[in-house]
């Protein structure tokens, strides 16, 4: 593993970069990093009060965000088409999409799960991402643009009771391979950041008993995501970027 490196000031200005689940723990921490390096962001996620909250933040240190309120659960290609297209027409073009979305309720045996929430966290953290990307690549393609999309270590969640995250975070793997075999000449380039364990909701919810500040906040690996999204995240591409925190 790599140490993250540190982004510089203007390394995403003038760019435009859409965040999915930007009111989460790595979602916030890399909208705030990515304004702070010089991009637009817009943030994009189903919780109006939270993305609000957000958006304040992301305000304070950079360009003036756009707020996107979108359930991705319950969203249809066509809300992703209009949305990508509105993006460009009001802030000029679109330069990078970091999917921070993800549907996670705890670890359960599979048999266990009801039916809908299998599905929507399937579709959250596989399905909807490329059906997001898919849509968003007529803008994409008009610039040199970066997709990254989160993975996760699949020794571990591929493993009893992670259910249909573990299976989502294999499928990533996938889907950002494969796409990066269509794309890798062309203005698109796709890679994935791994990041380490993070203190965010999710890990509460999958190790309830671990400590607290056990874990590296959010804010450790939102510099990676910066440095994926720019012109310096060339050496990446197609790979799983894991870096290394303190």
């Amino acid at each position: 593993m790599t140490a993250v490196p540190a982004p510089a000031a203007d390394a995403l200005k003038g760019r435009v970069i859409l965040i999915t689940g930007a009111h989460g723990g790595l979602g916030e921490a890399s909208a705030k990093a990515c304004a702070a390096a010089g991009a637009s962001v817009v943030l994009l996620g189903r919780k109006v009060p939270k993305l609000n909250r957000t958006y304040d933040a992301v305000k304070k240190l950079g360009p003036e965000p756009a707020m996107y309120p979108l359930d991705m659960a319950g969203a249809h290609p066509a809300d992703f088409e209009t949305m990508a297209d509105k993006i460009a027409a009001e802030l000029g073009g679109l330069h990078g999409v970091l999917h921070c979305a993800v549907e996670f309720k705890g670890l359960a045996p599979l048999e266990t799960i009801e039916p809908d929430d299998f599905v929507k966290q399937l579709h959250v953290g596989l399905t909807a991402q490329w059906l997001l990307t898919q849509a968003c690549m007529p803008q994409l393609k008009k610039h040199d643009s970066a997709v990254v999309f989160i993975g996760d270590e699949l020794h571990r969640v591929n493993k009893a009771y992670w259910g249909a995250y573990g299976i989502a975070k294999a499928g990533l793997l996938g889907l950002m391979t494969m796409l990066h075999d269509e794309t890798e000449t062309g203005p698109v380039r796709v890679s994935m950041l791994q990041p380490g364990p993070m203190r965010t909701s999710i890990r509460s919810r999958a190790f309830v008993e671990e400590a607290a500040t056990q874990c590296p906040l959010p804010e450790k690996y939102a510099p990676a995501c910066v440095h994926l999204l720019s012109e310096a995240g060339r050496e990446y591409r197609g790979q799983v970027f894991a870096p290394r925190v303190y």
